[in-house]
C-alpha cells in the first residue's frame, strides 16, 4: 500500500497551518506542534529541511519561527513530499537505470511506471492553498479586517 511518511504529514500539515494564517510574519514550530499534537522535535526536524530546499524561510530569535517563501498556491504537495522522503516509487524497479534479474521477463515495470508518473501529476496539481480550510481562512481574514476598522477608527 502507498503510503506517505509521518514526516510527510507533518510537513503538508505545517505548510498548511502557516498558509491559514498569512496575517503571522512567522509562526513557532511548536505552535504548530501543539495545534496538531504533532511531536515538537519531529517537526522541528521537517520544518528545518523545508527551509533547507527553500520552501520555508526561517527567522531565528525570542520571536524566530518559520513563514513561507512564497504564495501557498505556489508550493505544491510533490515539492513537500519530495523534500522530505525524496523521490516518489511506488516499486523498487521504476528507481533507475539498474536493471533487474527479472527485466527480460517482466510485464509490470512499465505499467507501474506509468501509475507512479500518473501519482507524481496528481501531487504536482495539489497546492498548499487546495489544502487550507477556506471557510476558516476567510473567517480569520474577517476578523483581521476588523480589527485593523476598530484601530483606524480609534
Amino acid at each position: 500500500m502507498l503510503r506517505l511518511t509521518k514526516k510527510a504529514d507533518y510537513g503538508l500539515m505545517a505548510l498548511k497551518y502557516l498558509a491559514e494564517h498569512p496575517e503571522t510574519p512567522s509562526v513557532s514550530a511548536k505552535d504548530i506542534a501543539d495545534t496538531y499534537g504533532i511531536p515538537a522535535q519531529l517537526l522541528a526536524k521537517v520544518l528545518q529541511r523545508l527551509a533547507k530546499v527553500g520552501l520555508l524561510k526561517s527567522h531565528a530569535g525570542m520571536n524566530g519561527g518559520y513563514a513561507l517563501t512564497k504564495d501557498a498556491g505556489r508550493i505544491t504537495a510533490f515539492e513537500v513530499i519530495h523534500a522530505i522522503d525524496g523521490p516518489l516509487f511506488i516499486t523498487s524497479c521504476v528507481k533507475g537505470a539498474k536493471s533487474c534479474d527479472l527485466e527480460p521477463n517482466c510485464t509490470v515495470k512499465e505499467p507501474l511506471a506509468r501509475v507512479n508518473e500518473s501519482i507524481a501529476e496528481v501531487l504536482r496539481s495539489i497546492t498548499v492553498y487546495d489544502l487550507v480550510d477556506h471557510e476558516t481562512a476567510i473567517s480569520r481574514a474577517a476578523q483581521l479586517h476588523q480589527l485593523v476598522s476598530l484601530s483606524v477608527t480609534m
